[in-house]
């Protein structure tokens, strides 16, 4: 795959799944659905392909890089307020008060997810692709839903949809100007590490939390199923 034609599929996606927003109403139940599906899909991809690939490919140390993600992630989401696992919060104080601080969080977990793609396209790159723009969807339907019912006009609320479109692409940019520019031993495996925390954090968390009073639901279940079994195709 060309770098522009992996550039257009990670910016489409954002931009088509917040475009969503502007037309339809996505109620709270297909929202969980989107997220459960797309959960399961990344923690399926971690455990089956990503774990795997960098403990071959790294020494045991890469553990550490793991556990920094999953930190980060931690630290992340307290200025996210965690929309990446789907949680709104409508902030009507002022314009200047929504998104800064929040949109700045989310830029930097993006820009961390896309890192990884740099470099020789792989299988393996292939099934982190489709989990990031898995991911991504239920993010940008929060953040325009959010945006949407803030006080702030349509064109700015599209503006930051366009800002959040970017930051995966420049992720990945970044990294491949890093491998060609500059020699750093181990970067990018230190980077999949960190990577493969976040998304450790993000699928457990979305797959986990008690959003429905730790009662079954078939239609979850399934659906999970489903995220794994798409991603069992890969092996």
């Amino acid at each position: 795959m060309t770098n522009y034609i992996l550039y257009a599929v990670l910016f489409a996606g954002v931009i088509a799944s917040g475009s969503v927003v502007l037309f339809t109403r996505i109620n709270s139940k297909t929202l969980k659905l989107i997220l459960s599906f797309s959960g399961a899909y990344l923690f399926a991809i971690t455990i089956l392909h990503l774990i795997p690939e960098i403990y071959e490919s790294a020494s045991a140390k890469i553990g550490v890089y793991v556990l920094a993600g999953f930190l980060l992630q931690i630290f992340i989401e307290f200025f996210s307020e965690g929309i990446e696992h789907g949680h709104i919060h409508i902030h009507k104080q002022a314009e200047s008060a929504f998104p800064l601080t929040m949109m700045l969080a989310l830029s930097v977990h993006s820009f961390l997810e896309g890192m990884p793609l740099a470099g020789e396209w792989s299988e393996t790159k292939q099934s982190l692709l489709i989990g990031i723009v898995l991911h991504n969807i239920p993010i940008a339907i929060a953040l325009m839903s959010m945006l949407m019912q803030s006080h702030i006009s349509n064109v700015k609320a599209f503006s930051w949809l366009i800002v959040f479109a970017l930051m995966t692409p420049l992720g990945t940019i970044t990294n491949t100007f890093i491998g060609e520019s500059i020699s750093i031993e181990g970067f990018s495996e230190k980077i999949m590490g960190m990577v493969i925390g976040i998304f450790l954090h993000i699928s457990t968390t979305i797959l986990f939390e008690s959003g429905d009073e730790h009662r079954f639901n078939l239609v979850k279940f399934a659906t999970i199923v489903a995220g794994m079994g798409l991603a069992i195709l890969f092996i």
